[in-house]
Parts: C-alpha cells; structure tokens; sequence
C-alpha cells in the first residue's frame, strides 16, 4: 500500500482536478465578495441619475422660464388683435373719408350742372346763389324792386343823359351800374360785362352791401 492509500486526507500532491475544484471556488467566492459590495454603490448611483430628471422637472427655474414663455404668447396675441382692431378702423376712416369726398364732389357736380332759365328770374336767382357762395347780403325782392326802378329788368339799358354819362361813364345794366363801381365790386366767376345780368346783379348788390349794409336797404338811386 501506498503512503496515500495509509493517510488518506493528508495527500500532499493535488491532483489537476482538484485544482480546477479549488479555483473554481476560489472564483465564485470573489465573486461573491464583489457581488456583495456593488449593489450599495451601484444604488446610490441610479439613484443619483434618477433623481436628475425629476429634480430637473420640478426645478423653480424651469417654472418661472415656462411662465414668462406663456405671457409673452399672451401679450403677443393681445397686441396681434389690438394691431388688427386698429388696420380695421382705419380702414373704416378711409372710406368713410372716401364717400364724404365722393358726396362732396356729387355736391360741387350738381352746383355746376344746375341751371336757371335765361329770363329776369333766372337771373335772380343765379345772382342770389352767388352771392350766398360769397356772403354777399341780398334778398330776391330786394334786388327785384331796385331793377324794377332803375331798368325795368332790360338788362341792356342804358342812361345817356344824367351827370355820369355827360362825365363818359353812363349807367349800365338791371341795376344801372357805371363802368369805375362795376370794375371795383366785381364777383369772381362772373362776366367781366356790364352788360352781363349776373355780373351787373351781383357786382351791384356787393357795391350797395358795403355802402349801404345790403341792396334790400336802396330805395332810391343810389
């Protein structure tokens, strides 16, 4: 018998599975070891990346960024309609000026295109109007008597005997106008003629409205 065979347990020579037993165990006991100290650290640290995202969420920060963000959207949109509002009430102005134009204009268009009869009357009125566009005093029958009186209403007569034709400027006309107060008080717009109706009326009515206070007031040559 071997010295094995007679002290069994006390060999002194491992076989070669014997080692690959003992590192084998040797293995899975550091492992053991590193398996038991990991999870501590390897916790703390997902919890520290974790906690990242949610501490990141809930930051104060991030809150009063998200807030300011949404006023200024807010304010953005106020003032887009206050913006709109505006565009839309000039636009409004704009046409309201456009048709005050227009109706001006269809006022100015009728003025022109209105007409009076070519008669004593007609040339009255036209006189009138005239006078009215220059603030000129005078009524219908102010200025009716007075023609009456001085021509009849022949807008053509003429006076060839008193002082002022023997001076070489004899009345003319409905109202019996001389040719240095006719040049004076005459109307723009009208006919430079004293022979002209309106431009006599009128030139007339402006001598006696600064002579008199209007041509309702002559009752006499004047």
């Amino acid at each position: 018998m071997s010295q094995n065979a007679k002290n069994p347990g006390h060999s002194r020579v491992l076989s070669k599975a014997h080692k690959l037993s003992f590192a084998g165990v040797a293995a899975v006991g550091a492992a053991a070891v590193a398996f038991s100290l990991v999870p501590a650290e390897a916790q703390t640290t997902t919890k520290t990346v974790s906690a990242a995202p949610v501490a990141f969420s809930q930051s104060p920060v991030h809150a009063v960024k998200a807030s300011v963000v949404d006023q200024a959207a807010d304010a953005e949109k106020k003032a887009a309609v206050v913006a709109a509002q505006q565009k839309a009430a000039q636009e409004r102005a704009k046409k309201e000026a456009a048709s005050r134009s227009a109706k001006r204009a269809a006022q100015v268009k009728a003025a022109a295109a209105k007409s009076y009869p070519d008669n004593l009357d007609g040339w009255i009125r036209e006189a009138l109007d005239i006078m009215k566009k220059h603030k000129i005093p005078g009524t219908y029958h102010g200025l009716h008597k007075n023609i009456m009186r001085e021509s009849s209403g022949n807008p053509n007569a003429i006076n060839n005997w008193d002082i002022n034709a023997k001076n070489g400027v004899p009345s003319i006309g409905l109202l019996q106008v001389i040719k240095p107060t006719f040049d004076a008080y005459h109307v723009p717009g009208t006919a430079w003629s004293q022979y002209d109706p309106v431009a006599n009326l009128t030139a007339a009515a402006n001598y006696a409205a600064d002579r008199y206070g209007s041509i309702d007031n002559v009752n006499s040559a004047y």
